[in-house]
């Protein structure tokens, strides 16, 4: 999820565990920093692989495993800056709490984790709630800081609470979500070979329904509320390398590029229908019924014949435009 949001489930839980009033706010930096620190394996980049980042990003130091490790290493960072108030173990153990948050909470959303790392490299992702959300987050928010104004941890630990109902919450959701695309399904007449079925973005009430049929993938939405309210969308044709790439070469770094951008999506990948060298990411798009993709990854027919070493390019589209931003608060309310 955002920053902030890991920054103050991390520390509700660091604070939760505080016993004397006067080290909730050390508890609450702390907790803060060691439930952002995983994200720091965004440093990790090359110019000449654009990829790189996106095998490493919520890898080893969001793995279940690494987590007393990477608080060791927040602990000892701390430590010259804390210890006039708290002991190394006190300071390694708000450490350990903020750190095995963050994983756990990047989890829940759809982006995909590699929580069993280095057992498996499968992203896990429970897909319960948005990467950002505001009624998520903003209570916590109010409530780790009023428990050092109030010199209270209890309000920290309703904060930790608030936000493991929210998520659980997620899962009622989910699953009207998931009756609602098998409903559309069968009522277009198809059977559904493949699902996901995800928040949209900021929000838990609009959600984005994708199923796979007969080589193609069909994006709609629906808004859960009191009832159940389709919003039709459209679809694409899934990616088939040898059809949509002919001239691509099988021992190319570019078509590697292509399986290791398939293992990121989790497969979930098309063709643009404004660009023929575009490969789509098909999970995340502004308007939740619609093909627009937020990121994907452009070949080059061209730079492969002088080089087959070269890889592929990695964009984004991270500026929605004003119309779409317009229908998106529609849609929501």
């Amino acid at each position: 999820m955002d920053p902030v949001s890991q920054a103050a489930l991390g520390a509700s839980l660091s604070q939760s565990f505080v016993n004397d009033k006067s080290k909730l706010f050390s508890a609450l930096i702390i907790g803060a920093l060691a439930g952002m620190a995983p994200d720091l394996d965004m440093l990790i980049r090359s110019d000449n692989d654009p990829l790189l980042f996106l095998e490493f990003h919520r890898q080893f130091t969001h793995s279940l495993i690494f987590i007393p490790f990477g608080a060791l290493l927040c602990a000892l960072v701390f430590y010259p800056f804390a210890r006039n108030k708290l002991t190394f173990s006190q300071i390694y153990l708000f450490s350990f709490l903020a750190y095995a948050t963050h994983g756990l909470l990047d989890t829940c959303t759809s982006y995909g984790t590699q929580l069993f790392w280095p057992f498996s490299d499968v992203r896990v992702a429970w897909s319960t709630v948005s990467i950002i959300d505001p009624f998520f987050t903003l209570p916590v928010v109010i409530l780790i800081v009023l428990a050092v104004i109030k010199r209270n941890a209890r309000y920290a630990r309703f904060g930790f609470m608030y936000a493991m109902v929210f998520l659980s919450l997620g899962l009622v959701q989910q699953n009207r979500a998931e009756d609602a695309i098998h409903f559309l399904a069968q009522e277009r007449g198809h059977q559904i070979e493949r699902v996901l079925i995800k928040p949209g973005f900021a929000n838990r009430h609009v959600w984005k329904l994708i199923y796979e049929y007969d080589g193609r993938y069909y994006v709609d939405a629906v808004k859960l509320i009191f009832d159940t309210k389709y919003i039709p969308g459209t679809s694409i044709r899934k990616l088939n390398v040898q059809r949509d790439f002919p001239w691509l070469p099988e021992a190319s770094q570019q078509r590697k590029d292509i399986e290791r951008f398939r293992w990121f999506s989790d497969d979930f990948l098309a063709v643009s229908p404004h660009d023929k060298n575009f490969i789509m990411d098909m999970r995340y798009s502004f308007l939740p019924n619609r093909i627009k993709p937020m990121w994907g990854i452009t070949l080059s027919e061209a730079l492969v014949e002088k080089d087959i070493n070269v890889h592929v390019n990695y964009e984004m589209n991270s500026r929605p435009d004003k119309i779409t931003i317009e229908r998106f608060f529609e849609m929501i309310f």
